[in-house]
């Protein structure tokens, strides 16, 4: 096990840029519009600490191959690190850093008693049978269970990962400290410790704060046309509750492409990739569309909800929508921000927008350390208090200073991690 500062210069080239190059040229813009000491700043362009482990899986057929994993800790100085881990090819040391750095700014805008962390393994999960995945997932724990718990560092699913990948890294945890720890991951199944609503609640929080910017711009939601890219558990969740509230879902789309109706898409017949891979091409409909022409409609709100670095300075003086909610982390460039917001387009920030994932997480650790369960009623009562709440704060902020909703997102974070900093002064 390794420790290692993931830094590496800024480069000038604002697009197609790292998860870890986006996140701290946001801080840098940002930092211009906070009065927070600049070597608070400074401190949060680095993690506390990046682990890298070697990860030995037996195969099924009885070879052992190796892979690697890694944990990055951004900043604790709010509460214990807190953020998903994820199972993809493209895992770096970097990317992990870039996107625990987001998850310090999404729990300070959301106002949570958590820092930010990531973590993953650089393995294509389609690779794994199930068995090799539990194998995996049960060493990984063990690898790093120094570096986690339920007052230290919380993980939770992401790309590649499940409530039953978190079932088994609670149980390997679990048995390793002799007694059963179910706090020290959130995203579990119910049964055993996870919450009700929180495989929602990321396309929950999208939905609610893009009916929130629908009725800021004096738009009627009845009156309103949706696009939809990536049409996993958040993008699909976003676009049916927008539907139920009255919006026209117009297109959606998954890795192969999407279908497009002027008239509205039934998104409740469309089966999401949870419930049927890659299934959003074998719907009727009058036309489809290819993921790049998606985010090009001429729709009220565009939702890019699948990948990073979808709108670029390539495609940013295309985008013909009057608002975008990011529903995917980091889906907007550096350079795309700029342009957008020189043609006045506002985009509203993923650790905004998409942050009910980590808020039901917040409450399924609270569930988890008083051993008391929510109803799914609570769970969702509760989430949508707190994304009102968040949203008036960065409201607030935008009409306070003249600032994108980015900027604003960002200013209200780094005041309350600024604070807490200066509160907590710097160890000698």
């Amino acid at each position: 096990m390794t420790s290692q500062q993931a830094t590496e210069p800024e480069p000038d080239e604002t697009d197609h840029e790292s998860a870890l190059e986006t996140a701290r040229r946001q801080l840098r813009e940002a930092a211009t519009h906070v009065d927070v000491d600049p070597g608070v700043i400074e401190r949060l362009r680095h993690p506390t600490r990046v682990v890298e482990v070697s990860v030995p899986l037996e195969r099924d057929d009885g070879n052992v191959e190796v892979f690697t994993g890694y944990r990055a800790q951004h900043d604790d100085v709010r509460g214990p690190y807190k953020g998903g881990l994820r199972y993809h090819p493209d895992v770096t040391a970097q990317e992990c850093v870039g996107l625990s750095m987001w998850m310090t700014w999404k729990c300070a805008v959301m106002d949570l008693p958590f820092g930010g962390g990531k973590g993953g393994i650089v393995v294509n999960p389609k690779d794994l049978s199930t068995g090799e995945k539990e194998r995996l997932t049960r060493r990984f724990a063990e690898e790093i269970r120094d570096e986690v718990g339920p007052k230290r560092d919380i993980p939770a699913p992401d790309m590649g990962t499940d409530a039953k990948t978190m079932a088994w890294f609670m149980d390997a945890y679990s048995m390793q400290q002799g007694e059963t720890t179910p706090g020290v991951v959130t995203g579990k199944p119910p049964v055993v410790g996870g919450s009700y609503g929180r495989e929602e609640a990321p396309g929950r929080s999208v939905a609610i704060v893009a009916r929130e910017a629908i009725d800021y711009y004096d738009k009627d939601i009845g009156e309103t046309t949706v696009a939809v890219q990536g049409y996993g558990s958040v993008g699909a969740n976003a676009a049916r509750l927008l539907q139920d509230w009255g919006a026209k879902v117009v297109a959606v789309s998954d890795v192969n492409g999407g279908v497009y109706d002027t008239d509205g898409l039934d998104t409740h017949a469309i089966p999401s990739h949870d419930e049927q891979p890659e299934g959003v091409m074998g719907q009727d409909a009058p036309n489809t569309v290819t993921n790049e022409e998606l985010l090009e409609l001429d729709v009220d709100v565009l939702i890019p909800a699948a990948i990073g670095n979808v709108i670029t300075m390539d495609n940013a003086g295309r985008i013909d929508a009057d608002i975008v909610v990011e529903g995917a982390n980091g889906p907007t460039t550096s350079g795309a921000d700029r342009i957008l917001d020189e043609r006045d387009v506002p985009v509203i920030p993923d650790i905004l927008a998409n942050a009910g994932g980590v808020t039901v997480s917040y409450f399924e650790w609270l569930q988890d350390i008083n051993r008391r369960k929510w109803s799914e009623e609570r769970v969702n009562s509760e989430l949508e208090s707190e994304m009102l709440s968040a949203w008036e704060d960065v409201r607030a902020e935008v009409e306070a200073g003249d600032v994108s909703w980015r900027d604003a997102a960002y200013v209200v974070a780094l005041n309350r991690i600024g604070k807490a900093k200066e509160a907590r002064g710097l160890w000698p």
